[in-house]
């Protein structure tokens, strides 16, 4: 089964999380269309020493760091691209990281850019949609936003690494939010030893 998903990646702190989770999703043959947006660029080169607009051609600067041609970039802008028609919606899109101000303007249905619009794209037309919220602490006016995407079936999975498999590195903390990610999807993973295994 050839599956394509979405994985958007903004400003929240963690887009190393994104970047692994489409390294696993490629592993496991999967199609990958990547939106970034120019915060999550900027954090990424920040936290990441992953400078992808510096090559000038970030599309191929993406393949590149991939090594993959299953990965496509999409600008900020590009309401031509084929993830913005629900005639082509993915099969699942995860926005990992995901900032509150993405969050409560998907929660409000407003498609500003590529990214909104093809979460709203998957929300009319019934797709599964992941959202993993990188924030701390939490105020009434994110809960709400979070409650009111659940209560229409989006997943929320925010990014709170668990210790019971006594992770020695930050890689396995990573791994294991990217596993509970992968499981929201039904990707198959060895990213963390599951409870009782």
């Amino acid at each position: 089964m050839n599956r394509h998903l979405v994985v958007a990646i903004t400003g929240a702190s963690g887009g190393i999380y994104g970047v692994r989770l489409v390294q696993e999703l490629l592993a496991a043959g999967v199609r990958v269309s990547l939106l970034v947006s120019g915060c999550g660029l900027a954090v990424l080169k920040e936290e990441c020493g992953i400078d992808w607009a510096a090559a000038g051609d970030t599309g191929k600067a993406v393949r590149a760091h991939f090594a993959s041609d299953r990965v496509t970039w999409y600008a900020e802008g590009d309401f031509f691209a084929p993830i913005a028609s629900g005639s082509a919606a993915p099969d699942a899109m995860i926005v990992c990281p995901c900032t509150m101000g993405t969050l409560g303007r998907i929660a409000a249905g407003i498609s500003g850019n590529l990214l909104e619009r093809t979460a709203d794209v998957q929300i009319k037309e019934g797709r599964p949609l992941v959202l993993v919220p990188r924030e701390t602490p939490l105020s009434a006016i994110h809960l709400e936003n979070m409650l009111k995407l659940a209560r229409i079936g989006v997943r929320i999975v925010p990014a709170m690494p668990a210790f019971y498999q006594r992770p020695q590195t930050i890689e396995d903390q990573v791994d294991f939010v990217v596993g509970k990610v992968l499981d929201q999807v039904g990707v198959e993973h060895s990213l963390y030893k599951r409870w009782g295994a």
